[in-house]
């Protein structure tokens, strides 16, 4: 058999990228990166056993295992498990290996809990989000009864309804938001571009008459006739310019103005503005650059080749109004849009806030709950039928020295669940080569972890554990001798060993900083050794120094 993980002394189970915090005096902190395959827990019944008056685990060598056989009633099954998650002392066997993950009896509920699982990410999602923190969570929480997990789901299920339907008025009053704000900036900036389309049009007008004949005289010598504007309307009249305005974001602008002259060959006039506010993007959340733009031109097939390309570069268009007066007129009403847009999205916002602050909470209670019921049902899955199907047949190792503990969280299990009939166990003989299990502490986890990173002693072997406390960190020393740089990380480790209760119980920093932290020990020692072979090497931050004098003395 595979050997347990033997640096993790007692925990209640593994779960992925999730961090538990003491339990009991032997429970610890699980890293981040465990996964949830092994349940580490430890099962034993209501007969009387006596536990063999021989040599037990140390530090020197691992823990001396016996195979136990229970035999767990289905109505109290549930409520043993947890209890002995909770003491954390047994690993069981999987007896259903050859079954499908998808035949095996609890195959639903994990279901159900991967479910729940996914609405508590939304959940966090949404609450980093907003920037509301979570509350901490209980020391011990322990796993629902079964028939409570119902209630959570239907919990869940309609604040998750609750929030979704928020974000989506949410979404909705921001667009709206976002199209009255363009449109605001659209009239603001029509009435310089109408403006200068006219100055344009004039500049043709005059170019067209000059070309007739009609500006200057026949003979020469004779003096030009003034362009009237009647003149000038008479013209835009007769062109018939339609124009279409919109925005366009910022980035996209020069690659938009270029194609839109290819494709319209020229025959089109643009000009554009950036906004100088940025605006807000709907989904997001982010702050968007954008430009207003307005296009003239001529004829109905330009018209739609323009409206696809528009299409293409994420441009949205607006109707807006030709004359001056019309363009105030609708900026106004805008105007009080917007207004009443702001409020009902604040008001929307504030809702969203207060039940996101419920849900904070609780978060991380709930997700303890789940996690500890999914690992409940992962580990009763392990278990066989027996004949009649009234009760389940489980195999796990137990450490022998801690028989007693087994034997009273399964007592505590059975008067929970309320069940009439105790569980049974059976101590089996079997010639398997027992897993490997050591009893490690907050300072000799890490010691203890890198010596597994190597390879895991085999059952009873010596443990090299005790002499890697002494020399890694002493060849570290030998290694990284300066008194300066030894004295950093001395500071850094006491630092984290004084905060280590609040550093605990913190996400923040990611993984980097939780790797740090579980070799805060580890960086004690190498600290301390650094600083004694800095010493003895005379350097302090990379730089020769002469503390003691020289010892050398020459005789000739």
């Amino acid at each position: 058999s595979s050997p347990c993980s033997a640096c993790v002394t007692s925990m209640y189970f593994r779960i992925a990228r999730y961090k538990y915090y003491p339990y009991q005096r032997n429970t610890y902190v699980i890293g981040r990166q465990s996964i949830i395959i092994d349940f580490i827990t430890r099962y034993t019944p209501n007969t009387r056993f006596t536990v063999p008056a021989r040599e037990m685990g140390s530090i020197l060598r691992s823990e001396e295992m016996m195979l136990l056989q229970l035999l767990l009633q289905s109505d109290s099954a549930y409520a043993c498990v947890r209890e002995l998650g909770e003491v954390g002392k047994v690993e069981f066997k999987d007896l259903n290996a050859e079954v499908s993950a998808f035949q095996r009896k609890f195959v639903n509920e994990l279901r159900r809990c991967d479910e729940m699982e996914r609405m508590l990410r939304f959940f966090v999602s949404e609450l980093e989000k907003a920037g509301i923190p979570i509350a901490e969570p209980p020391l011990n929480c322990q796993a629902p009864d079964p028939h409570h997990l119902i209630d959570l789901e239907t919990l869940f299920s309609n604040d998750e309804e609750s929030l979704k339907q928020l974000n989506a008025n949410q979404e909705s009053l921001r667009k709206n938001l976002l199209d009255l704000k363009e449109l605001k900036h659209i009239l603001d900036k029509a009435q310089t571009f109408f403006q200068e389309g006219e100055e344009v049009l004039a500049e043709a007008f005059v170019q067209q008459q000059t070309t007739a004949g009609v500006v200057g005289g026949a003979g020469g010598g004779a003096p030009a006739m003034e362009l009237r504007s009647t003149d000038v309307e008479a013209a835009a009249a007769e062109t018939k310019f339609t124009f279409l305005i919109g925005v366009v974001p910022t980035e996209n602008l020069l690659v938009f103005t270029r194609v839109l002259w290819r494709v319209c060959r020229g025959n089109v006039f643009v000009k554009h503005a950036q906004i100088e506010e940025p605006l807000e993007d709907p989904i997001t959340g982010n702050p968007v650059v954008k430009s207003v733009f307005i296009l003239f031109f001529q004829g109905e097939q330009l018209n739609a080749r323009i409206k696809k390309l528009c299409d293409g570069f994420r441009a949205t268009l607006y109707v807006c109004p030709e004359s001056g007066p019309e363009r105030r007129q609708v900026r106004d009403q805008v105007g009080v849009r917007i207004g009443e847009v702001e409020s009902v999205l604040r008001n929307t916002t504030n809702v969203k806030d207060v039940a996101l602050g419920k849900i904070a909470q609780s978060v991380e209670e709930w997700q303890q709950k789940v996690k500890k019921i999914k690992a409940i049902y992962h580990a009763m899955n392990m278990f066989n039928l027996d004949m009649g199907h009234q009760s389940l047949v489980a195999e796990c190792w137990c450490p022998v020295r801690d028989f007693q503990a087994v034997q009273e969280a399964l007592n505590r299990g059975t008067h929970l669940s309320g069940s009439p009939v105790s569980a049974i166990v059976n101590r089996i003989s079997t010639p398997e080569t027992p897993p490997t299990y050591y009893k490690v502490n907050k300072f000799t986890s890490g010691f203890q972890a890198i010596v597994e990173s190597y390879g895991v002693a085999s059952y009873r072997e010596l443990n090299p554990t005790p002499y890697a406390i002494v020399t890694f960190p002493f060849l570290f020393g030998v290694m990284f001798g300066d008194i300066g740089h030894g004295l950093m990380m001395l500071i850094l480790a006491c630092v984290l060993i004084g905060f280590e209760k609040k550093l605990a119980k913190t996400k923040e920093g990611g993984e980097f900083l939780s790797i740090i932290f579980s070799g805060r020990y580890l960086l004690l020692l190498m600290g301390l050794f650094s600083v004694y072979t800095g010493i003895i090497y005379n350097t302090l931050y990379s730089r020769t120094t002469n503390v003691f004098g020289s010892a050398w003395r020459p005789y000739y």
